[in-house]
């Protein structure tokens, strides 16, 4: 495995930011990688970088514990971090020549990068000059630069419009067909039309690991539904292959089944034996972006 983290835990003070977390991520894949603010996939990955040590566990890159040989783990690593540090008084390729000289990568490698990121017509600018979104390119253009195994990607497409979006989101399928990529960001559609597989955490716990495939096929469905009234909790609850409910205002609910035949006739049955009127029902999607907020909310 490329990536593999064994029971990692971290504590700041009296909070736990990382509480036991397991993965693995092989080459060839897509995860991404996924959380509200202040779950802890920042601190999973400055984990996996070596950036920051683990108050538990074991986390390898490449079959190389991090802890005990992080040089030559972060060799095998191309990290992009959230907040992108760069050298703004350098111009763009000169900055790419000082990464080159640490990798001791060839200088010819800085051209190549230059044109699979889109910076050409930006590389002759100082960094300071250009636009968060060309920024963001300079900081892909240096994770790739030394042709790592391994990239990790926090909140990549911060900043790019919507043709740069496209663009690097291309970039990045590409990269993933040879290399591991674990990549962070707050944009569900990205994630649903880049990765293969996603990872779900929340109050720095792994609450869901699946395949893409797998959450489409899923036979949840979410369906929305007004009531003539107010309804209590107890009465909602005997719904058939109900697995999760909420009352989000006044008489309206959001209910989550697991069935394979549609619950509208289902719901409206229920209104009629009980002499309720429905105002409204609706099915939703069941896409990763509510399962999203299913999970964390």
């Amino acid at each position: 495995m490329s990536i593999q983290l064994t029971s990692i835990s971290k504590t700041y003070a009296t909070q736990k930011a990382v509480n036991s977390i397991s993965f693995k991520a092989k080459k060839g894949e897509i995860v991404g990688f996924l959380g509200p603010n202040g779950a802890g996939k920042s601190t999973t990955m400055k984990i996996l970088t070596g950036f920051i040590k683990p108050g538990e566990g074991v986390v390898s890159v490449n079959g190389i514990d991090v802890v005990k040989n992080p040089i030559e783990a972060q060799k095998c690593i191309g990290y992009l971090p959230e907040h992108n540090p760069l050298y703004l008084d350098m111009y763009v390729r000169e900055y790419l020549q000082f990464q080159a000289s640490i990798y001791k990568v060839s200088k010819n490698k800085i051209a190549e990068v230059i044109e699979k990121v889109g910076l050409g017509s930006e590389a002759h600018k100082k960094i300071e000059q250009l636009s968060k979104g060309y920024r963001q390119r300079v900081g892909l253009a240096a994770a790739i630069l030394h042709d790592p195994e391994v990239l990790i990607l926090d909140e990549p497409t911060t900043g790019l419009d919507p043709n740069q979006l496209v663009e690097i989101r291309e970039l990045i399928k590409e990269l993933g067909k040879n290399k591991t990529v674990l990549f962070s960001t707050h944009i569900m559609q990205e994630v649903e039309a880049v990765c293969d597989r996603v990872i779900i955490i929340n109050k720095g716990e792994l609450i869901v690991d699946k395949a893409i495939s797998e959450l489409k096929t899923s036979n949840e469905q979410v369906i929305k539904v007004t009531f003539d009234y107010k309804l209590e909790e107890q009465f909602i609850q005997r719904l058939p292959n109900l697995i999760h409910y909420k009352n989000t205002v006044d008489n309206n609910w959001r209910l989550t089944f697991e069935a394979k035949e549609d619950m509208r006739a289902v719901i409206f049955d229920f209104a009629q034996e009980n002499g309720l009127k429905i105002l409204g029902l609706n099915a939703e999607n069941k896409d990763l972006e509510s399962l999203f907020r299913e999970l964390t909310s």
